[in-house]
């Protein structure tokens, strides 16, 4: 796959708009802001394109066909046999930069934002300064996996990974391997690792499985569904939420029929050989933690913007209340319902960008 042009430095002074991240988000936002006629720049600190899914373990798969897993403008190619694995989506966000000949300059490191004296913004990245009137951060959540804090995690002599780090099942042969998570990434690497050695499972709360016929286009029908209700007035259905949590793609199917699909109770504490619930110990070789990620927003830090219990930044709709030209795009229903998702991320774009171009003029 031809790769589009880059540069590993910031050419331009200043531009109308900032992209920070490289990848889905941050994509759609460029085609929108190209139909919208807009200077601007996407700024992605990794090496090549396709955004978090190169770092994907090799054996993941979209939820979806090609066919309802596509950015705005242009359809995903088909895959010939069940759901796209990543390295399909890699390719199609390749190409897609080519096709719509996106201004992304690579490698390039977004180290923080200012606020300038003109009003706009100040982007101090290892390649250069840029100054904006925009910013949108789309640059997701991958960068920033999240682990609990449990009693004796670093006594553990052990091997401890987050799924972010994971890539096959080969390096935990013969050992005795523990998972802990209750979503779609425990599931998947549990069902993996579990071909080839013992496993347990944890996770906090009883794992809820979604029917066997629903798959991410079901899932974005349901988020689109209840966005179109809460904008209505009416009550929340819980969306997505409310179906369950784990996508029963094939190799999860496959594992439940081989009964490893069973959760124990969350453990209280890690021993040097393993976990304990204070009644209880297992003994373990390896223990990966599939607990989820937060936004990655480091870079924002200068700004000093409004949180909240609920959320790392205050926005109203997908923007910081009373500065429209700060925007956030991608990080899930935070920003918009199915956001985070390759066919739900296109309809929250269009809306960013509308209101981004009324802000600017």
């Amino acid at each position: 796959m031809t790769q589009p042009d880059t540069a590993t430095t910031v050419t331009t002074t200043s531009t109308e708009v900032v992209v920070i991240g490289g990848g889905q988000a941050a994509l759609a936002a460029g085609y929108y802001l190209r139909r919208a006629k807009l200077d601007f720049v996407i700024l992605d600190d990794q090496p090549a394109p396709g955004g978090s899914w190169q770092d994907y373990w090799p054996s993941l798969h979209l939820f979806s066909p090609a066919q309802y897993s596509h950015l705005p403008g242009w359809p995903m190619p088909p895959w010939p046999d069940g759901f796209p694995p990543a390295s399909h989506v890699v390719d199609y966000l390749t190409a897609y930069e080519t096709k719509y000949d996106l201004p992304v300059r690579r490698p390039v490191r977004v180290d923080s934002v200012h606020r300038s004296a003109d009003g706009g913004y100040r982007v101090d990245t290892d390649a250069g300064s840029i100054g904006a009137a925009a910013i949108i951060n789309a640059t997701g959540t991958w960068p920033r996996p999240f682990w609990p804090s449990y009693p004796g995690m670093r006594d553990f002599t052990g091997v401890q990974l987050h799924a972010a780090d994971y890539r096959t099942p080969e390096r935990f042969e013969g050992v005795r391997v523990a998972v802990v998570g209750g979503g779609n990434s425990a599931a998947q690497i549990l069902a993996e690792i579990s071909t080839v050695t013992e496993t347990l499972w944890f996770t906090t709360r009883e794992p809820r499985f979604l029917p066997d016929d629903v798959d991410g286009r079901v899932l974005f029908d349901v988020a689109s569904d209840r966005a179109r209700v809460l904008a209505s007035g009416g009550d929340d259905s819980g969306g997505v939420a409310g179906l369950g949590d784990i996508v029963m793609v094939p190799p999860v199917k496959e594992a439940r029929d081989r009964g490893v699909l069973h959760s124990r109770r969350m453990f209280t504490a890690v021993v040097p050989d393993g976990v304990t619930d204070g009644e209880q110990t297992d003994r373990l070789d390896a223990i990966v933690w599939c607990t989820g990620f937060r936004p990655a927003l480091r870079h924002l830090r200068p700004l000093h913007l409004p949180s909240t219990d609920t959320s790392p930044i205050s926005l109203h709709h997908n923007h910081v209340q009373d500065q429209p030209t700060m925007v956030f795009l991608g990080y899930g229903d935070w920003t918009g319902a199915a956001s985070a998702t390759l066919i739900g991320v296109g309809r929250t774009a269009r809306a960013v960008i509308s209101e981004l171009v009324t802000a600017l003029s």
